[in-house]
């Protein structure tokens, strides 16, 4: 079974009534990350669906502070001092933003086999992590997660 993280777009999709069948995408991936233990996110992941859902989804915190601890299921990776430097290098290495190469550096600290994001370049390895778009049409979630 793969290693699996999720970026932030797929916890924010999962949780926004808007987002059609990127939300049935999302909440299926995420679950199945849970029920198969072989899914990771970093606080960074938690923090960023924290803005977003109390921002421009207008979420009371109340349900953002429940699907908090719903997110807990999965594997929460916590940065470190040596997880920013890893950062710093793979945004020179790749030319991605900080923030980006800070998930990426997250799931490399991890040995995860792939990262869920729609906002990376799918198909692309980043520091032998590879990215995949669930969004994508043809995704087969199957080849991932039990």
């Amino acid at each position: 079974m793969k290693a699996c993280f999720a970026d932030s777009n797929i916890v924010v999709y999962a949780n926004d009534r808007n987002a059609g069948a990127k939300q049935t995408v999302a909440i299926e991936l995420l679950t199945r990350l849970m029920r198969g233990q072989n899914g990771f996110v970093s606080v960074q992941v938690l923090q960023e669906y924290a803005n977003t859902a109390l921002t421009k989804l207008n979420q009371e915190p109340a349900v953002v502070l429940r699907q908090l601890r719903h997110l807990e299921r999965l594997t929460v990776l916590a940065p470190s001092p040596k997880t920013v430097r890893r950062a710093v290098e793979i945004r020179g290495t790749y030319q991605v933003g900080f923030w980006d190469a800070s998930i990426i550096a997250a799931a490399e600290s991890a040995d995860c086999d792939v990262i869920f994001s729609e906002d990376l370049n799918t198909g692309q390895y980043y520091a032998g992590v590879e990215v995949v778009n669930p969004f994508s049409p043809g995704f087969d979630l199957s080849l991932y997660v039990q």
